[in-house]
């Protein structure tokens, strides 16, 4: 028994619909799958009718952007099984408003170096609940103005600190996202640690008892990474979850789904928590 429990889809950054990607989520092999797309759980209902359909159980999860204020680092909260999700609704509005906005004035910013209208832009967002960066760079892909997603242009236009178009957004605090988890009934995860350099918040979270579970395996992890992830959740006593963080070819590197996966035992924890707390 072994499910992805990290993949997005049109919703949010991802490439594929989400029947798609339920579907060659079975293909793959898996057990279970967790659309976790970015701030919003919008397409959980259909793709537990979906799951059904393909049979392949579906884990209700969302991915939240937040801010380690300390640091001033992203961070990236994974959230599974929320009993009342409708709390999280708030958290996932206040979000996708702010990078919808941002999204918008890239769109303008990016019309002054490249001949793109907004209305061309908007095709490849037209499904998802914001805008995102990939949007901007399918488009000029499709225009002929770059061969890939993540390359030179997307550097030029997006750096965190030289990007000619790049507009910050405004995310929540990484303890108000946690407590508003927990109050939801939800298990909490620090995704993907390695990405934003986040052992040292990882640390401190683990030593205050907030953090359920560690995102162990990563398709950009190194051998090396995910050991010591294995050592950190063992030591604390949290559990170890896995996930492609699945965008089709909205992606960095090569990483098909099934890449990486919450082992069986994760998945028996989280089931057995779950029907304790009921």
């Amino acid at each position: 028994m072994i499910g992805d429990l990290h993949c997005h889809t049109k919703l949010s950054d991802g490439s594929m619909g989400l029947e798609d990607v339920i579907y060659f989520a079975k293909r793959a092999g898996l057990d279970f799958v967790s659309i976790t797309d970015h701030d919003t759980m919008a397409g959980i209902t259909r793709a537990v009718v979906l799951g059904k359909r393909y049979g392949i159980n579906v884990i209700p999860g969302v991915e939240f952007s937040c801010i380690d204020n300390q640091r001033g680092r992203k961070v990236h909260i994974l959230c599974y099984l929320p009993q009342k999700p409708d709390r999280l609704e708030g958290l996932c509005n206040k979000i996708l408003d702010g990078r919808t906005k941002a999204g918008l004035e890239m769109i303008k910013r990016v019309s002054r170096f490249y001949p793109i209208t907004a209305d061309f832009v908007a095709r490849y967002y037209a499904g998802s609940k914001s805008i995102y960066k990939q949007h901007i760079m399918n488009a000029l892909m499709d225009l002929g103005y770059t061969d890939r997603i993540f390359g030179d242009v997307f550097t030029q236009l997006f750096d965190s600190e030289k990007g000619l178009i790049c507009v910050d957004v405004e995310y929540p605090d990484t303890y108000e996202v946690l407590d508003l988890i927990h109050l939801a009934g939800g298990i909490a995860v620090l995704a993907h640690p390695h990405e934003y350099d986040s052992l040292e918040l990882l640390n401190e979270l683990l030593e205050k008892e907030i953090l359920d579970g560690i995102e162990v395996y990563h398709p950009r992890n190194t051998e090396e990474d995910t050991k010591k992830l294995e050592q950190l959740a063992d030591r604390y006593g949290v559990l170890k979850f896995g996930g492609t963080d699945f965008h089709g070819f909205y992606t960095k590197s090569y990483s098909p789904l099934a890449t990486c996966v919450t082992p069986h035992e994760t998945l028996n924890q989280i089931f057995k928590q779950k029907k304790q707390s009921v």
